[in-house]
């Protein structure tokens, strides 16, 4: 018998080592299979917190273009009209220099102020001169060159030698260039 028990018993021993194995199995698929589901939740957590986030700087990019373009827009607005009153302001500079001629003091006095105020009513809209002078290099990218002349002195050569048309900016934006010739 004590060859029956002990087989029994080892019988018995293999039993109890193959349920417990298969109950760790068990609770090990159970955890793998937890976990992969935990894991696939934390997976889409993941991907929707990148997808939020994406939506939420696109959105915050949009917000900055469209203000950036609001104030470009509001800054520019009144091109139109001040390019419009360009004419009238030169005109005004050639009565200055003209009516400056004259012996009559009041009126000279009374055209300067309405001048003075007329150019910083625009100045104040945002208009600012194009600085060109005589004697300046010439650049294209600031001025317009309306013919070439023969240099009056050597060290004029490709640069300005008159202003014809005073140029005009609207913030950076030159919205009329000025006019000059240049020396040959």
């Amino acid at each position: 018998m004590s060859t029956e028990n002990t087989d029994k018993e080892i019988l018995d021993n293999e039993k109890a080592t193959v349920e417990n194995h298969t109950d760790e199995s068990a609770i090990g698929v159970e955890t793998a299979e937890e976990l992969s589901v935990e894991q696939k939740l934390e997976e889409d957590l993941a991907k929707e917190k990148d997808k939020f986030l994406r939506l939420f700087a696109e959105f915050e990019n949009y917000k900055k273009r469209t203000s950036k373009e609001r104030i470009e827009l509001f800054r520019t607005a009144n091109q139109e009209v001040l390019q419009a009153m360009l004419p009238v302001l030169d005109d005004f500079d050639r009565a200055m220099v003209q009516i400056s001629k004259s012996e009559d003091e009041v009126l000279l006095k009374g055209v300067e102020l309405i001048h003075e105020k007329l150019k910083s009513t625009l100045v104040s809209k945002g208009l600012e001169e194009v600085e060109v002078r005589s004697g300046d290099a010439f650049n294209a990218d600031f001025a317009e060159a309306i013919t070439q002349i023969p240099a009056p002195s050597k060290d004029l050569k490709g640069k300005i030698v008159d202003v014809i048309e005073k140029g005009y900016k609207l913030g950076d934006k030159i919205i009329r260039f000025p006019k000059v010739v240049i020396g040959q």
